[in-house]
């Protein structure tokens, strides 16, 4: 049976404590007397003193750290004070501070924070998700530190992703944190001054691949589905080919996403759905090409079939429209060694390098997703710019060293007529008497909203359709004044009301297409709103714990 709890053990409990909040009434009854400061602060005063001292840290990753310690001592102020200032933190707990986290995970490491699954752990991994805490899991980000953002195999240092992600679950979407798991898979690392170092954390042995890495992440997903049945797996920063693959196993199989792919796709779909209305161009005459054929590209493509079948193209005349350059140079049919999710956008064309392929397609959208910093030069964009009125360009690489041009070299080079977007963010740029906001395509914006919905209605599986429907809603989402700055997404301060049209969205697509296991409730925007959390201190009752 539960029981109080009481005196230090209450006040290091990161789900429970409220620090100098605690009441004087509460200090008496909860034993906590001679343990606290004499003063009482609010709220409001502990988030006055969390940024006082956040903004005093000299450097990003700093701050980063500070936050950090404070979610592992204080759960709850560390949400209100996030949700409070999105705007100011999601670039420290977030892109594009958590590459830098990432590529230093060892040296500022504190406190564990998630779960890690090595090689050692085979046939034994559904007996060890017991010695998590929780039981209600619903949310799991999963990686295997691979493909880190732009900046490669990072092996267990990876693990920085899945906090970041579930930090933003809760921060977006309100998914309880006590109904997310972070998870490292660990089959070692191929970045050899990494695993040679003395203060790596992860196995020292070459990255392990083939059937015994697949057989562990099947292990894996296999022994969720037993101790965590309502949960979703959001795969998060696997090689291409991994990623790929494991998608295309289990999408159908298990309620699973993978947001390099997926939610990367319907945030690039929204972007470009804003830049029509802002350019006066039909989705359905875009002429597109990509600088690099990965995954996050590849992904985006295949949610744009989607879209402009809806409008009325076929999957052949939609991909006719969708061109691909890679370090080989224009994907073309008959190269050898294409992979599969490649092969329905290799057109019948001669082989040309990128520069040319500019010239010859004349794409109305340009999107970089080559984790190669400076692709697109002055050349490209004035290139763009004399195709087009109104150039539309995305550089959606990350961490923003690797972005091919920053927001002031787009507006610059097109004389203020690019429409751009970015995958880390830009300050606000003034041009020529005007003031342009480069909007960020943050996953944020999608994968939240996407896996309240899917919890809300516990979703068999995750369908394409849910992320065409969540790419609507969030460009839909725009106001005129976000147009008239030239953004092409909200800003940030109400992404819990995006993620929740999203979630309502996502809901509707569950029903409609039969995937919900829960009976619809009589009014979905509600019945979902009130699910989200709301980081307050408890209030009335004495918190307990079970024995």
């Amino acid at each position: 049976m539960p029981h109080t709890l009481r005196g230090f053990e209450l006040l290091s409990s990161v789900a429970h404590t409220k620090g100098t909040a605690f009441t004087l009434e509460e200090r008496q009854a909860y034993g906590l007397r001679g343990l606290l400061p004499p003063a009482v602060c609010d709220m409001e005063l502990q988030q006055q003193r969390v940024l006082a001292n956040l903004r005093r840290k000299d450097c990003d990753i700093e701050r980063y750290v500070f936050m950090q310690v404070l979610l592992t001592r204080s759960q709850t102020l560390f949400y209100r004070v996030l949700i409070n200032n999105i705007e100011e933190l999601m670039p420290i707990v977030y892109t594009p501070t958590v590459g830098q986290a990432c590529r230093e995970f060892a040296q500022i490491f504190r406190q564990p924070q998630g779960f890690y699954i090595s090689l050692a752990d085979r046939g034994e991994i559904r007996q060890i998700l017991d010695n998590w805490p929780e039981r209600d899991i619903r949310i799991i980000v999963v990686t295997d530190g691979e493909r880190i953002l732009g900046l490669g195999d990072l092996g267990t240092n990876g693990m920085g992703i899945p906090i970041g992600k579930l930090s933003l679950y809760c921060a977006c979407a309100g998914i309880h944190p006590q109904q997310c798991l972070p998870v490292m898979l660990d089959v070692g690392t191929d970045n050899r001054q990494l695993r040679e170092g003395p203060l790596y954390l992860g196995t020292p042995i070459p990255r392990v691949r083939g059937d015994e890495y697949f057989a562990l992440v099947d292990e894996f997903v296999m022994a969720v589905q037993d101790a965590y049945p309502k949960a979703l797996i959001q795969f998060e920063d696997f090689l291409t080919p991994n990623a790929y693959g494991l998608l295309n196993t289990y999408r159908d199989r298990v309620l699973c996403f993978n947001d390099d792919i997926q939610g990367t796709a319907a945030v690039a779909l929204a972007g470009i759905y804003a830049a029509c209305r802002m350019a006066n161009l039909p989705l359905v005459e875009l002429r597109i090409l990509f600088l690099g054929a990965g995954s996050a590209a590849t992904g985006i493509a295949d949610l744009l079939v989607h879209a402009l079948v809806a409008q009325g193209l076929s999957p052949e005349q939609a991909a006719q429209q969708l061109w691909f350059v890679d370090i080989q140079g224009l994907v073309v049919s008959g190269r050898e060694g294409l992979m599969a999710h490649n092969l329905p956008y290799a057109h019948a064309a001669p082989s040309m390098d990128f520069l040319d392929a500019l010239d010859t397609i004349k794409p109305h959208v340009l999107i970089g997703a080559t984790g190669a910093a400076n692709a697109f030069t002055q050349t490209v964009i004035e290139k763009m710019s004399a195709f087009n009125m109104r150039p539309i360009i995305f550089a959606l690489s990350n961490p923003t060293v690797l972005a091919e041009c920053t927001a002031t070299q787009a507006y610059q080079w097109s004389l203020g007529r690019a429409i751009f977007a970015s995958g880390s963010p830009f300050a606000p740029v003034h041009f020529q008497g005007r003031r342009l906001r480069p909007a960020q395509g943050n996953n944020a914006y999608i994968f939240p909203g996407v896996g309240l919905g899917a919890m809300a209605v516990e979703a068999r599986s995750i369908s394409e359709e849910m992320f065409l429907r969540a790419a609507q809603v969030l460009a839909e989402s725009l106001t005129q004044d976000d147009l008239d700055e030239g953004a092409l997404y909200p800003r940030l301060h109400s992404i819990r009301d995006v993620s929740l049209a999203i979630a309502v969205a996502v809901a509707e697509q569950a029903y409609a297409q039969n995937l919900a296991r829960l009976p619809q409730p009589d009014n979905l925007a509600s019945y979902i709103r009130g699910l989200m959390y709301e980081p307050n201190y408890e209030v009335g009752e004495m918190p307990t714990a079970a024995l």
